[in-house]
């Protein structure tokens, strides 16, 4: 190992190192490095960095000897990374010092006496090599200078970037696809390929892209050249046509492939012929075979046919060719797939698809890596073989292609921060920072995963975190473990993917009914547990819309749009067996008769409620914060058997179920003597009947409590003191007429409040399981021989029974009326 110093013109000093094989001499001036052999021994040169190696700073340079991918960036102390670097800068060395980033390339132009290879540089004795020498200041962290060497300076490729073709509206389309399948025109999909789309929907949102190639391994087999292969295909290229347009209709491309070298067969103009099948075919876009770069001249033909062709290459396009194409491929001969791709960073808006093969292994990985790198896989078929795992694996795709395609903008179109701080190895996070939303995805090589504290990031006044792969609210990384097995194949390492928003939904949640609202945006998703492309269970709205859940009980995920990218998420949890308000209020016309009814005037009310056996969840207990309460009247007393028999004088009243309806009554009127009594073996629906027909409404919970209580929250109507039979019924079991206790009347007059009959009122709760409605008051019952008993008699005011919903004629009983009021 050799370091020299070396003087640049840049008012400081700089280091650098390289690794060879024997002495060299040295020579350089502010841009280059000249490396001579002046020994009789052949030399091997590579890893030639900038500045000497310090563990402080990152620095990338070659790694083992790996023929493809030695490429490797240093963290800190960390296991040292696989990254991804252009096709023609394997040998790039990269390092930083505070504010400054440099880099060295080899001029493969310079080599005398000497052999190239991928990673290093054969000398031979009198042989030489010039290294390019570039440096760059910087403020922020080593990213932000790594940042602008490959992404601003494109690795000094070329003197500067012609952006003409990703300023195109009508190419844009590619940016957001993430889902390809490449198959031939052999594969047994082919025939019913609509269905074949049609079956991904539901396990990876379906394909954004299908390519079919019929030409290698057959081609030149006779002397049919390429284009020929698709015009022999069933159907001709009228039924090319009519597959396209059915593709289109399912929101999927079509491409077609082109082999620049088929020359040897038919002769025939490529440009026009590849033209002319794009025009006959309906085609969107172009895999080009063995090619790493198109041209002007390739996509000029696309051009005249129609808009928004796309040119797609097959091998990863240079900096320097990235003009002339916006998407390809990153090739799966790099098997294992490095974890970081740099050429995401040096054109965020080419489109890049990860190649790979399902018939060799579980490939998770794969997706996984893509996922973490933003952007798509191309999933190659033509190897033959489908094994029973693909299924299964499909679904975890369409996990990371659903969050890819909702922040599309995010991927392409962010300031990208690879490998953000982290407190542990082996879990990486890159940082996409949009102008709204900022989102993190996360790699993790740890079989346990991991749940603590990992991000810096914390949500600020008016933006929270959300963990869109878990779909839950951020409060520490949780990463999913998985099998130690794994590790060292294509099947190992888990992914999470977090989210800085900002706060743009608003939801509430009434019983089961879920209100939301939001300031901008075209459409709001409401999810019955995780966003899946196999969950149906969702529904589309506006943006200021109520949406029944119907009973539903578990986690609800609420999604606010602008057309295909997400802007904000809501995670809500509906614990099971928790009772949720469903009773709707409705208000009383203005007016009518107020006889027999007490004011009860404006106030504050802080409500706090008892009750019995909790085996069945009641409501909480408290509201948390004073209830303001608008004046109303409510009945002086129960409501009694003969007003309930002039209601069903006037209306003729029948109810759906007349099981115990009005049982105590005789020849349907109320037994003589009995005109005063409160009305007893009705149900919920009798009593919305009678009340509606008055004018009136049954109670609320709050509303009965607070009228009993008042807002002193009295515990008895009569003065704190406990009952006693000068005040109520104590549980006899015997029935009497409304107001024979006046001595009980509370202070705005009601009577009967207390060991009457238990008081229905209109709040109804469902949970996942039952329904019950709320009832007040105790009643003239009261068993004594266990404590299992709904707990009758007296009861005081704050206290609450249910009474469970099966039937009308089930729920009416003996010891339950109702009382009405009226909205002033």
């Amino acid at each position: 190992m050799k370091w020299l110093l070396l003087f640049i013109p840049l008012s400081t000093f700089a280091q650098f190192e390289y690794e060879s094989t024997g002495p060299l001499k040295t020579e350089f001036d502010s841009t280059k490095i000249v490396f001579t052999n002046n020994t009789k021994d052949t030399i091997r040169l590579s890893n030639v960095i900038p500045f000497t190696k310090d563990p402080r700073y990152p620095y990338i340079t070659g790694l083992g000897n790996h023929p493809l991918s030695r490429t490797h960036l240093f963290y800190y102390s960390r296991a040292p990374i696989n990254v991804i670097v252009p096709d023609n800068a394997w040998e790039l060395g990269f390092n930083t010092r505070p504010n400054l980033a440099a880099l060295t390339r080899r001029d493969v132009t310079s080599i005398k006496k000497g052999e190239r290879k991928r990673f290093e540089t054969i000398l031979y004795p009198g042989g030489s090599v010039k290294y390019d020498l570039h440096y760059e200041r910087y403020k922020g962290y080593w990213q932000d200078g790594l940042r602008i060497i490959f992404q601003d300076r494109k690795l000094y490729d070329l003197k500067s970037f012609d952006s003409t073709l990703y300023k195109r509206k009508d190419l844009e389309w590619m940016r957001s696809a993430y889902v390809m399948h490449l198959m031939m025109a052999w594969d047994k999909e082919y025939p019913d390929l609509v269905d074949f789309v049609k079956r991904g929907k539901d396990l990876y949102g379906g394909d954004d892209v299908i390519c079919l190639w019929p030409t290698w391994p057959t081609l030149g087999i006779d002397q049919r050249n390429q284009f020929d292969m698709y015009r022999d295909l069933p159907g001709g290229l009228k039924g090319l046509k009519a597959l396209s347009d059915s593709l289109h209709a399912l929101g999927t491309k079509f491409f077609i492939a082109y082999n620049p070298w088929d020359e040897s067969t038919r002769k025939e103009d490529h440009l026009k012929g590849l033209a002319d099948l794009i025009r006959e075919t309906g085609a969107d876009g172009v895999v080009l075979d063995t090619k790493g770069e198109s041209s002007k001249e390739l996509q000029a033909a696309a051009d005249a046919v129609k808009p928004g062709v796309i040119m797609y290459s097959e091998g990863m396009a240079v900096p320097k060719d990235m003009e002339n194409i916006v998407s390809g491929r990153v090739h799966n001969a790099l098997y294992h797939p490095p974890m970081l791709n740099l050429n995401k960073l040096i054109n965020p808006q080419f489109s890049i698809f990860r190649v790979a093969e399902v018939n060799k292994e579980p490939i998770k990985r794969e997706y996984a890596v893509a996922f973490f790198n933003g952007y798509g896989t191309e999933i190659n078929q033509f190897a033959p073989g489908h094994p029973d795992w693909e299924t299964e694996q499909y679904k975890f795709l369409g996990r990371t292609s659903m969050i890819l395609r909702e922040n599309s903008k995010v991927f392409t179109d962010s300031k990208l921060s690879p490998l953000e701080p982290t407190v542990l190895d082996s879990i990486w996070i890159n940082k996409w920072e949009g102008t709204e939303k900022t989102l993190y995805t996360v790699f993790c090589m740890r079989p346990k995963g991991h749940n603590g504290f990992m991000l810096g990031a914390r949500g600020t006044p008016g933006r929270h975190l959300v963990d869109l792969w878990h779909h839950k609210d951020y409060t520490l990384l949780y990463v999913d473990p998985f099998n130690e097995r794994l590790l060292g194949t294509n099947d190992e390492g888990e992914v999470t993917c977090i989210a800085d928003l900002p706060v743009l939904l608003e939801t509430k949640l009434t019983g089961f009914k879920l209100s939301v609202k939001a300031p901008r945006g075209t459409q709001v998703r409401v999810w019955k547990g995780d966003p899946a492309y196999s969950n149906k269970n969702v529904v589309k709205t506006g943006l200021n819309d109520v949406v029944d859940l119907k009973r539903y009980e578990g986690k609800v995920v609420v999604q606010l749009f602008d057309g295909d990218e997400l802007l904000d998420e809501n995670v809500i949890d509906i614990k099971a067996g928790v009772p949720r308000l469903v009773s709707d209020i409705v208000k009383t016309p203005e007016g009518g008769d107020t006889k027999g009814m007490k004011k009860i005037p404006a106030g504050i009310f802080r409500f706090q409620a008892t009750h019995g056996d909790e085996f069945i969840s009641y409501p909480p207990d408290t509201i948390a914060t004073p209830i303001s309460i608008s004046s109303f009247m409510m009945d002086e007393t129960p409501v009694t058997n003969e007003q309930f028999y002039e209601f069903i004088k006037s209306t003729s009243y029948k109810p759906v179920d007349f099981v115990n309806y009005l049982k105590n009554w005789k020849d349907g009127r109320p037994a003589k003597g009995e005109e005063r009594y409160p009305v007893v073996y009705i149900s919920l629906e009798d009593a919305r009947a009678y009340a509606k027909w008055a004018g009136k409404r049954l109670p609320t919970e709050v509303e009965w409590q607070y009228a009993a209580q008042t807002s002193a929250g009295n515990v008895w109507p009569w003065k704190q003191a406990q009952p006693d039979n000068t005040v109520c019924n104590m549980g006899d079991g015997k029935l009497y007429p409304v107001g024979k206790f006046k001595n009980a009347a509370n202070p705005y007059g009601l009577l009967d409040l207390s060991g009457c009959v238990w008081q229905l009122t209109n709040d109804v709760y469902e949970s996942g399981s039952y329904a019950y409605i709320i009832m007040k008051g105790g009643s003239y019952f009261k068993p004594t021989s266990s404590w299992w008993y709904v707990q009758g008699g007296p009861r005081e005011l704050h206290y609450r029974q249910f009474l469970l919903r099966v039937s009308q004629g089930f729920e009416r009983n003996g010891t339950v009326g109702f009382r009405c009021v009226k909205d002033l």
